[in-house]
């Protein structure tokens, strides 16, 4: 095989060989196909696109690159779910506890925040002595024994997706459905785990913004995830405006516990359950319903508090954070922000707002920059509320007072006020499985 014949036939609509996509990726991966053959045949992708079934084998392919987990000492159906990414997205840790405390294991594999979108990863680490790199043997232990683990990912797990989403990165080939929805899945497929639930967002503060781009691309990750043997399905959910009232990583944690207690935000509480409903449908729990009862149940029982009191344990960290939130501790410094006129609040830019809490120290811009776990935002109003001149809308918080002045400005741009109240904005737009589009709202 020769590459040039491959970016040739690609870049004139053709449909390549299972062959040609695995001798790709292995070449790629092995460094005998130099990068500008491999950005050629990106961008022919880019132009063309591929058939579920090419992107099926490419995926599987990247997922074989390097370790593939093995999950069979875990008993049971095990469950996973992947966010495309945003801003107050703490959804896996609560999710992952409801369905542990429903009798499904989770082992799970999440990364850090770059940009406007936070990590799950990075909110662990905000609770003291916490763990995120472990071994296999950890790996699998905390899920047997907390029925939920969630560590930074493998320095090995599909080492060909690095390869390649560096170089999207800066050849103008990130937007590309086949080569988005092969980089999500490959990593998923590579973790090991029965059934696959993907949370992809849409709007303002999302990789997607239109509703329609979404299903087509939670329509190729659930047939990929079907074609290679796991049971997959996909909600479209909103991220025009940030999830729950708090960004940033301990703040988060605080809004994450608080949920499993029952005391969550509405907004983040319904997409937290409805996840979890479909993480237990797919893993045969029951019915909808019955699952949607199931979820409900183990936050009204403290079941879900305490399998992720029991992760933390197991982890390394300091559960007693998780009974007590106040010992994450607070940031030194504080301002609020206000309305500067009356009105509503109509629209809110969530990537900028979570660019606000970058500026304040909550993010990093450079995969190398340092955090500061305790820096953040709390919302006081958000899209649809009613406000007064002079009203507090949200409050920074930082350890450095000369970083509110930005994040102050950048914060307000974010946020459009006018004379009329909006339209409610649903929160979960689409159903996607193997049989087809539910539209919800």
């Amino acid at each position: 095989m020769r590459m040039y014949d491959v970016i040739l036939k690609k870049r004139y609509g053709g449909e390549l060989t299972d062959e040609e996509i695995r001798a790709v990726v292995r070449g790629y991966t092995d460094g005998t196909i130099p990068d500008y053959q491999m950005s050629a045949l990106m961008m022919a992708i880019c132009f063309q696109g591929m058939t579920d079934h090419e992107t099926a084998v490419l995926t599987d392919a990247m997922a074989h690159s390097g370790d593939v987990l093995d999950l069979s000492e875990i008993p049971g159906v095990k469950v996973d779910k992947h966010s495309t990414g945003g801003v107050g997205d703490k959804t896996t840790l609560i999710v992952g506890p409801i369905v542990a405390a429903c009798g499904c294991h989770v082992a799970k594999m999440s990364g850090r925040g770059l940009g406007h979108t936070g990590g799950t990863v990075d909110k662990m680490e905000s609770i003291p002595g916490m763990r995120t790199e472990l071994s296999r043997e950890e790996f699998i232990r905390t899920a047997m024994e907390a029925g939920i683990t969630v560590t930074g990912q493998s320095g090995n797990l599909t080492p060909a997706d690095k390869k390649m989403y560096a170089l999207r990165d800066v050849t103008a080939t990130v937007d590309s459905i086949p080569l988005i929805a092969s980089s999500i899945m490959s990593k998923k497929l590579a973790a090991g785990s029965d059934c696959i639930v993907l949370d992809v967002k849409t709007g303002s503060g999302a990789f997607m913004k239109t509703v329609e781009d979404s299903i087509k691309l939670a329509q190729k990750m659930v047939a990929i995830g079907e074609h290679n043997g796991r049971k997959t399905a996909a909600l479209i959910t909103n991220m025009d405006i940030p999830l729950g009232n708090q960004i940033g990583n301990a703040l988060e944690v605080e809004e994450a516990v608080r949920t499993l207690r029952g005391e969550g935000a509405a907004d983040l509480t319904q997409v937290c359950l409805a996840l979890a409903t479909e993480m237990l449908t797919l893993a045969g729990k029951g019915t909808r319903e019955e699952c949607a009862g199931l979820a409900r149940q183990a936050i009204d029982s403290g079941e879900a508090l305490e399998r992720l009191a029991a992760m933390v344990r197991c982890q390394g960290g300091d559960e007693e954070c998780i009974y007590h939130p106040e010992k994450l501790g607070s940031a030194p410094f504080s301002i609020g922000v206000r309305a500067a006129r009356d009105g509503y609040i109509t629209h809110m830019d969530t990537a900028g707002i979570g660019y606000a809490a970058m500026m304040l120290g909550a993010g990093r811009e450079k995969k190398e920059d340092s955090l500061d776990y305790l820096a953040g935002i709390r919302l006081k109003k958000k899209t649809g509320d009613a406000v007064r001149a002079g009203e507090e809308i949200a409050e920074l918080r930082a350890s450095d007072e000369a970083l509110f002045a930005g994040a102050e400005k950048k914060f307000l741009e974010s946020v459009t006020i006018a004379e009329e109240k909006p339209q409610p904005e649903p929160l979960v737009y689409a159903r996607v499985t193997a049989e087809g589009v539910e539209h919800i709202f």
